[in-house]
């Protein structure tokens, strides 16, 4: 009976589609009104009539300036009942170009045929499988909907609906201001429909979301005499819907990130950021819990006094607890997905709350076994609730205190190393930051990190496309050299290779230069470690450091350049390589001379390194520098304003004289 059946939908289907094809105009028009009430709420029958090609016919009918007004009207209003169906359906209505003949037809002056087609785009548009770029590609309907704005309350909830859905990047948020859209759409906050007002609010945070063009715009507008920020302070009134107050807290989130509300303003601090804590409370719905964590996250990211405000508000440290209790286990995979979406908005919100404060970060890791499930966080299946843990953990590790206890105590750098062998770039980059702190002289989990086998990893990361990656690679290679054993510095630059450390000091990321800097001047610490380094690459090195002097450099590029000079000259036998080098010599004294207090510093210490009393050899090397000027240089320095510089070379002239 079941094949019966099958058939029987499918030669109804087709009787639908055979119908739009009648000569007679009324026929037709019955036929699209049978069809409209055929396909409601009936996914087989809308299926059956998209296969059997009633599209295409469709939206004949609606383009053809001969069928009737009411007829076109029915045909749009079929199109957007078959979209409310599958995506499947979407794409095929897509592939049909549905999307040119609906703009077209809203060039017509009916309003209930535009109102049609406008229900049946915003269904198209806020689809996931439409591209939203197809509301940009021809130039004047952004300019047309704009001016449809006023016809009705309808046209008004639709097209705002059709912004905040196709506004994803800042081009389009330029389009979109380009063409009036504050003016247009700021009076629609105070329509006497609910929809039109949430729509209107939902198109300004997605407008304001990291712009600072439309926020400092915002900022000014007024509506019904009112500035727009105290609208939103009025939806976030507790008596309002959930999803108005929290959009509207968005909005002025995200007009406080892009600098045009200060972090201490009234509207910030007594109404933004506790409305949001308020949607982290487990009264609140996942979704509303997931948004709300993570937009304070956003908002106070960079401001530690919001942090600190945050963090005694409504016991949200302890609240957050509760985002993992959430079943782990589950048949169902939306369950699995909400629990992954608020373990990671937890995470994410914890990051923010600790990126700053000592006293925020031991009340985090103080929270019941927060340490075991940031550490179980890093090899969760989810990418997303991993790249969340790292962050967290990254900002916890900012605190030597936690370096030296919880992080120590619950050995976190061994899932951080597993998790460092084969991630996205973006998870990477946040797991070696926190590497880079893991590898402070001061961590008790430096030596574990050690002996299994980072080295090898981080040269590897030195090598990355990715600026970010190789700065990371070679900061925690320079934090790992500090005051490291011999050992350890051989191996780093065996790792290395000579030919990647000297790619790396040209590498068009200052960030990189000065961290390779950093890490050479670490390597070129202790006289026997100077000593053997240069031994075995002088040359290259020095050749490195003439071409940094010489070349387009910042003030703190030369500066640390200058300063692996003065340790190359502390070397017993390394300091030659300076002495036999007159180029050499003549660059520190053009910096001796140099108008910047820190060059001048950072060379004299390298002459008075090459002149120190105690050593074999100083007496030659006094007299040759004294024959090329340098005394006279020394002797103008002791009369030098800054009292360093003028200290410093007192220091050196008192070798000549003793």
């Amino acid at each position: 009976s079941f094949k019966c059946l099958v058939e029987e939908v499918t030669a109804t289907s087709r009787h639908y589609v055979d119908r739009l094809f009648d000569p007679d105009p009324q026929n037709v028009l019955q036929g699209v009104i049978d069809m409209k009430n055929a396909v409601i709420g009936n996914n087989r029958q809308k299926a059956n009539l998209i296969v059997l090609g009633a599209v295409p016919r469709l939206l004949y009918l609606l383009q053809q300036s001969s069928s009737s007004l009411e007829l076109r009207t029915e045909c749009a209003v079929v199109l957007g009942s078959l979209a409310m169906g599958t995506e499947n359906n979407i794409k095929s209505l897509v592939d049909c170009h549905i999307i040119p003949a609906l703009l077209q037809g809203l060039l017509c002056s009916d309003l209930i045929f535009i109102e049609a087609c406008l229900r049946c785009l915003r269904t198209v548009f806020i689809s996931p499988v439409t591209p939203v770029q197809l509301l940009y590609t021809d130039p004047t309907v952004i300019p047309h909907l704009m001016s449809l704005l006023s016809r009705s309350q309808h046209t008004q909830e639709y097209i705002t609906q059709i912004f905040a859905h196709c506004c994803k990047t800042p081009e389009h948020q330029t389009v979109l201001f380009n063409h009036g859209a504050i003016q247009n759409i700021a009076p629609l906050l105070i329509s006497p429909s609910f929809k039109v007002r949430m729509q209107a609010l939902k198109c300004f945070s997605v407008l304001a979301y990291e712009n600072a063009q439309v926020s400092m715009t915002l900022v000014n507008v007024l509506v019904d005499g009112e500035q727009l920020s105290q609208v939103f302070v009025r939806m976030m009134q507790r008596d309002k819907p959930i999803e108005m107050q929290l959009t509207a807290a968005k909005c002025l989130t995200y007009m406080c990130r892009a600098g045009a509300i200060r972090t201490d303003d009234n509207c910030i601090v007594l109404k933004t950021l506790p409305c949001l804590v308020r949607m982290c409370s487990k009264e609140r719905l996942l979704e509303e819990r997931v948004e709300g964590a993570e937009t304070l996250a956003y908002l106070m990211e960079p401001d530690i006094e919001l942090q600190r405000i945050a963090s005694v508000t409504d016991h949200l440290v302890s609240m957050l607890a509760d985002y993992f209790k959430y079943p782990k286990t589950s048949v169902l995979d939306h369950d699995l997905k909400h629990a992954h979406e608020l373990r990671q908005a937890a995470f994410k919100l914890y990051a923010s709350l600790g990126s700053n404060d000592e006293d925020i970060r031991k009340k985090i890791t103080e929270t019941e076994n927060m340490m075991d499930r940031i550490v179980s966080g890093l090899s969760e299946s989810s990418i997303k609730v991993r790249l969340a843990a790292v962050r967290c953990l990254h900002s916890l590790s900012r605190s030597v205190q936690q370096l030296r206890t919880s992080f120590h105590d619950h050995a976190v750098w061994k899932p951080l190393m597993k998790l460092l062998q084969n991630a996205p770039d973006e998870v990477l980059v946040m797991a070696s930051s926190t590497l880079c702190n893991l590898l402070l002289e001061f961590s008790p989990s430096k030596e574990p990190i050690l002996e299994s086998g980072v080295i090898e990893l981080l040269c590897s990361l030195t090598q990355s496309d990715s600026p970010a990656l190789r700065v990371n690679g070679i900061w925690a290679l320079m934090n790992m050299a500090f005051q490291a054993d011999q050992k350890v510095k051989v191996e780093i630059v065996r790792a290395l290779g000579t030919e990647q450390l000297f790619r790396l000091l040209s590498d068009p990321d200052t960030n990189v230069l000065m961290k390779t800097l950093g890490l050479l001047r670490n390597l070129l610490s202790t006289r026997p470690h100077i000593d053997q380094v240069m031994s075995s690459h002088g040359k290259q090195i020095m050749q490195a450091v003439t071409l940094i002097l010489e070349g387009e450099h910042s003030i703190e590029v030369k500066e640390q350049t200058l300063c692996i000079l003065a340790n190359i000259a502390d070397g017993n036998t390394a300091k030659e390589l300076i002495m036999t080098n007159d180029d050499m010599l003549q660059k520190i004294k053009y910096y001796m001379g140099h108008s910047n207090v820190k060059l001048q510093l950072a060379a004299t210490f390298c002459i008075s390194n090459l002149i120190w009393n105690e050593e074999d050899g100083s007496q030659e090397r006094q007299d040759k520098l004294r024959d090329m000027g340098f005394v006279d240089i020394l002797h103008k320095l002791t009369q030098a304003s800054d009292p360093n510089l003028c200290d410093r070379a007192k220091t050196a002239m008192q070798q000549y004289l003793a």
